[in-house]
């Protein structure tokens, strides 16, 4: 049976965020593919609409997701910034909050028996971590800083046969932030990772 979004347990175009129909798909797949090597984890939830798709995949496989973000929001989430939304902002600690927005769409879809949140950054989080992973999603901060955390905390602990995502990835400055690019390019040179095709600005790796 082919994917659609009409086995998703919730409307995933009503919750906020940056994925693409594409991207969501080849997430789905990835984590459906490599549940049987180890627990899925991401970095960088925002409010929940890429852990749906990691979720109700790994949920048919009785398997688990690592969901890691500070639910802070990312530099270009803060208050003045491009993509800030005044209805994630916590008006009394003056900071975003999305945390409140994930519990419930976690709640809408059943996944809270399956998606485990770790409100922390991703680097806190990845201290003394050493459980393998049978599929990491890396799309947290776009800051260089940030991007390198991530992909070095993370990429070591995909299993063998196990997938690297990592989301906006453009090759071109003129379209995107380069920071993620730049990390699909670690892998890529790394000797770790089969590069697969990207979809849409979903970079993929296979981990051999």
């Amino acid at each position: 049976m082919s994917f659609t979004k009409k086995n998703l347990p919730v409307d995933v175009d009503a919750i906020k965020g940056f994925l693409a129909d594409d991207e969501g798909e080849a997430l789905f797949e990835a984590a459906l593919n490599t549940a049987g090597l180890g627990p899925c984890l991401e970095v960088g939830s925002y409010c929940g609409k890429s852990t749906v798709y990691l979720g109700a995949a790994c949920q048919q496989k009785n398997s688990i997701v690592y969901a890691i973000d500070h639910h802070r929001g990312s530099e270009e989430h803060q208050l003045g910034e491009e993509y800030h939304d005044s209805d994630l902002f916590d008006e009394q600690a003056q900071l975003m909050d999305t945390f409140k927005e994930f519990r419930r769409i976690m709640r809408k879809a059943n996944l809270e028996d399956t998606v485990i949140p770790i409100v922390a950054a991703s680097k806190l989080a990845s201290t003394h971590w050493s459980t393998p992973l049978g599929m990491v999603f890396i799309d947290g901060g776009h800051s260089l800083d940030a991007a390198m955390a991530d992909y070095r905390a993370w990429a070591g602990h995909v299993s063998i046969g196990g997938i690297l995502a990592i989301h906006d990835i453009f090759p071109d400055p003129t379209k995107g932030g380069q920071a993620p690019y730049t990390i699909w390019r670690l892998a890529r040179a790394s000797g770790l990772f089969e590069e697969l095709p990207t979809v849409n600005t979903l970079g993929l790796f296979k981990r051999i």
